[in-house]
């Protein structure tokens, strides 16, 4: 189980890097603000390039810092993708419920997504703005066809309300941590049965601030 904000002085097990991509003006921004800050900002300004803010829970008695990066959805930033994807482990591919393009061009994030992130990425399909139903142009049954046929989770939120921001983002969260543990786990037993092809290390550990993210499967043992 996950909670809270976590303890500022404790000490950090891991580190899960998890990027919001989709439309610009599907509220990212908004997303990334209620669940790191609790906050929502009216007149929140398009986002310029990448940024990225943090939070610190408890999942199963371990410290977890996520570390969200959002990004502007506009073409001209569209370069920034290598880099930007680089050691996320958890995505949240966010639309609009009011505005059916926005879903329309889901396919095409996902497939940037996909030639550009680790294969094991969890992702979670995110139709923003639920509060705004009587304006509502995609179905809800539609977002949970696709993500079904996609294997993504799924999840209608409301950042202006915070409907369910804090339960998407923690459900990619625990199934990131549940991946994680699960890997140390199975290389634990390969090193106690003598394999020494593992790599030894079993968490994202971060010594400074400076330290750059590494990618999950990186970081956790995996059998040569």
């Amino acid at each position: 189980m996950a909670s809270g904000y976590g303890d500022p002085n404790q000490k950090i097990d891991y580190v899960f890097k998890v990027v919001l991509i989709g439309d610009s003006a599907v509220g990212k921004s908004q997303i990334l603000s209620r669940f790191a800050r609790n906050e929502f900002s009216l007149d929140s300004k398009a986002t310029i390039g990448v940024e990225f803010q943090t939070r610190t829970l408890v999942i199963d008695h371990k410290s977890v810092k996520a570390q969200i990066w959002d990004t502007a959805g506009q073409e001209r930033y569209r370069a920034v993708t290598s880099a930007y994807y680089r050691g996320a482990v958890g995505a949240m591919l966010v639309y609009d419920i009011t505005k059916r393009q926005t879903f329309e061009h889901v396919p095409r994030w996902l497939e940037e997504l996909r030639n550009h992130a680790d294969n094991n990425i969890v992702i979670m399909l995110v139709g923003n703005k639920c509060d705004l139903g009587n304006l509502r142009a995609v179905p809800t049954e539609d977002a949970k066809e696709f993500s079904q046929k996609e294997g993504l989770f799924f999840l209608e939120t409301s950042a202006l309300e915070a409907t369910n921001v804090e339960s998407a983002f923690l459900t990619v969260l625990t199934e990131i941590f549940r991946v994680v543990s699960k890997k140390a786990l199975i290389a634990s037993q390969d090193q106690g049965n003598g394999n020494t092809s593992s790599l030894s290390g079993t968490k994202i550990v971060v010594p400074g601030p400076e330290q750059e993210i590494i990618a999950a499967k990186k970081s956790c043992c995996t059998s040569a």
